[in-house]
């Protein structure tokens, strides 16, 4: 199949892979193939937007195509396919296909044979649904792990451990993922306010100094309430930490520091909700180095925080 757009100036592949060539690669990690490939999708249009939800849509024949034939599937060309695989971070569709076939065959011997992004339907046996769900928060998690820069997670735990004061901003249910940040900081004697109002985000935000810490949860990177406020901590010298699923989001491109996690979409679980336990993983990674970097000070503000509250549990043996 011929595609006009891939060798026509005015073509919107061409447009596509220009902008893509003038802003480089995506810069994501060099494993997770297709964790890459679903991140960088979100920044493609037209040709090359297709051959991304082509690879998605079948991983499987994508690794065993030839170039000719993935271009002619996702309706392209192999100049737009080529272009994709740069656009992508590598170095030509043998490293693309080389990518796919070791990560679903990993999948594969993993046990993750469940059809994700199958649609549940109301018929559908509760068995079948777990299956559903734990596979696509494992293919997830793995997803996260190789999105993640650990680096950055290392420059965010001193950052963290050495703040005098924490805010984290959230709305909707990624509030829901910073009030637990926010309790398990607080456990080991990180002074942490988790905000989820934006007149009361802006306004602590407004009280940070040099040192401290603007913590964002936004899975799109593009909630106007959470870029407002981690913009205000940033203007005040905080040092500012986006967790998000979009490296080149609005939130993204203000932090000083990008945490990744990935999603895997179900039924009635779309991205902002898949996401919930990937962002969780990554904020346990967080508080745990946090934890080790502040050894002695988190040892002993836990075994506190723990003593206080040991009395409202109930007796061992004690009737109901």
């Amino acid at each position: 199949m011929v595609d006009h757009e891939a060798v026509t100036s005015a073509g919107t592949a061409v447009a596509d892979a220009d902008a893509v060539d003038r802003r480089g690669a995506l810069g994501v990690a060099s494993d997770g193939t297709l964790a890459r490939v679903r991140t960088g999708a979100a920044e493609l249009t037209g040709a090359l937007r297709r051959v991304a939800e082509h690879v998605l849509s079948d991983p499987g024949a994508a690794a065993r195509a030839t170039i000719v034939e993935l271009a002619e599937r996702s309706g392209t060309s192999p100049a737009t396919v080529t272009r994709f695989c740069r656009a992508m971070g590598f170095d030509g569709y043998a490293d693309l296909r080389l990518g796919i076939a070791s990560e679903t065959g990993r999948a594969r011997s993993a046990g993750w044979t469940v059809d994700i992004g199958r649609e549940i339907q109301a018929g559908d046996p509760l068995e079948r649904v777990l299956e559903q769900i734990m596979a696509a928060d494992t293919r997830a998690m793995h997803d996260t792990a190789a999105l993640l820069d650990l680096a950055e997670v290392e420059r965010a735990a001193v950052a963290v451990a050495g703040a005098e004061r924490v805010n984290i901003f959230g709305a909707s249910g990624s509030a829901l993922v910073g009030e637990e940040m926010q309790f398990s900081l607080h456990r080991i004697g990180v002074a942490a306010w988790a905000w989820n109002d934006v007149h009361s985000g802006l306004a602590s935000a407004a009280l940070l100094h040099p040192g401290d810490v603007a913590l964002c949860i936004s899975h799109s990177g593009q909630t106007r309430e959470a870029i407002e406020m981690l913009a205000e901590g940033g203007s005040r010298g905080a040092t500012t930490i986006a967790l998000t699923g979009f490296r080149r989001s609005p939130l993204a491109e203000l932090a000083d520091i990008v945490l990744l996690t990935a999603s895997q979409e179900t039924t009635f679980r779309p991205d902002a909700l898949s996401a919930r336990h990937p962002q969780l993983v990554v904020l346990d990674l967080l508080y745990i180095a946090v934890a080790q970097r502040t050894h002695d000070r988190a040892h002993t503000a836990f075994r506190r925080t723990a003593q206080a509250v040991d009395g409202h549990k109930a007796a061992r043996g004690a009737n109901s």
